[in-house]
């Protein structure tokens, strides 16, 4: 399961993926989005060997987006011990499976299937809350934003799930809120979640090689996870889980990121909705600390919101969008981001525990904002 430190507490604690030796720039318009240079596919293949040997990672699969299109992918390293990674390869994302889930909740409210504020009481109701009321408080909306009053998963609460807060009065990151909608799809459609995930979202943008659960074709394809030494991984799962462990490749999920680019298959409100962040989790303190770590001095130019949409991460730094998402498992580190004003973006997979260092040193090669490095 995705671990309970994710990216919004990365941010407000300053402590996911430090891209020690990132260059720092001056913040300002002209800071590129992410690096346009012709070079920097080639540089990427000098130095991803180089880091994948020197923070003993597997592999890595890095997408490049720019102009609103899928510009390259390169793969490094092996899936598992001999066998090369390519393009082929099927990652687990970890918690970047919520931005997909996520989506096809809205594809299914802009063609009018559910609504984002209707009762989820009035189709499924948890047999573990049933007896409280704030049940009839929960929405899709809720908990696309993680706004549910749940924790990440039922486990932190002894194997029952419990209401934490009053839905819809605070934020908090929870798996089992997207699990919670899922199901919810389920009982009011009468259809899988994974075949409603397969026709609003997979079958639309091409993700041939996307899958929820395990199928066939995984046999000889699979990106095995190098978790930290001495520790046990974790049993596998065979059922789907809306909030983790979803399949796919490097290819289909940058193609996914252009498609919510593009805001296909939703209406024009819900797309403005999915990218407006329900409230600022960032304290000043905490954007004090981010902007010392970015070795900005003046408080004019450095500064920032930070808050969940319906399924993302909403950044404001310094009047600059950008969207991302990260996942964190056993083994297993991933991050997406885009800048929707200038239509670029890269996504970044890989199977180790070491894969956040590896991910700093991307990020740091081709995106050149100095306060965005400093939240990673």
């Amino acid at each position: 399961m995705a671990r309970l430190s994710v990216r919004l507490d990365a941010l407000l604690c300053l402590t996911l993926v430090t891209l020690s030796g990132a260059q720092v720039y001056a913040q300002s318009s002209r800071s590129p989005a992410v690096s346009g240079e012709p070079d920097l596919r080639a540089q990427l293949g000098q130095k991803a060997p180089q880091w994948l040997k020197q923070y003993d990672v597997p592999s890595v699969a890095v997408a490049y987006i720019e102009n609103g299109k899928l510009a390259w992918t390169a793969i490094y390293g092996e899936q598992s011990p001999g066998v090369p990674a390519t393009g082929k390869t099927l990652y687990n994302v970890a918690s970047l499976t919520k931005p997909i889930s996520a989506e096809v909740i809205l594809r299914l409210a802009s063609v009018g299937k559910l609504s984002l504020d209707e009762q989820i009481s009035s189709s499924w109701i948890d047999p573990d809350v049933k007896g409280n009321p704030w049940n009839r408080l929960l929405t899709p909306r809720l908990c696309l934003s993680h706004q549910t009053g749940f924790t990440n998963w039922r486990f932190q609460t002894n194997g029952v799930l419990k209401f934490q807060w009053e839905p819809g009065t605070n934020t908090g990151y929870s798996g089992k809120g997207y699990n919670y909608v899922a199901r919810f799809a389920e009982k009011k459609l009468g259809r899988s979640f994974e075949d409603l995930a397969k026709e609003y979202v997979f079958d639309p943008i091409g993700m041939k090689d996307t899958a929820y659960s395990p199928r066939d074709w995984y046999v000889g394809r699979l990106a095995v996870a190098q978790g930290p030494k001495g520790e046990a991984e974790p049993a596998p799962q065979s059922t789907w889980n809306a909030a983790d462990l979803l399949r796919t490749t490097i290819g289909d999920y940058a193609n996914f990121v252009v498609s919510v680019m593009h805001k296909d298959g939703l209406t024009n409100k819900i797309a403005t909705e999915q990218m407006i962040s329900t409230r600022n989790l960032a304290r000043p303190e905490q954007l004090e600390q981010l902007c010392a770590k970015a070795k900005i001095s003046s408080p004019a130019d450095c500064k920032g919101t930070a808050g969940l949409g319906l399924g993302w991460q909403v950044l404001v730094l310094n009047e600059e969008t950008v969207i991302d998402h990260t996942g964190s498992d056993w083994g297993v580190h991933t991050l997406v981001f885009f800048l929707p004003q200038r239509e670029s973006g890269m996504v970044v997979f890989t199977n180790g525990d070491n894969g956040p260092k590896v991910i700093k040193e991307i990020v740091s090669l081709a995106y050149y904002n100095p306060l965005f490095i400093a939240t990673l």
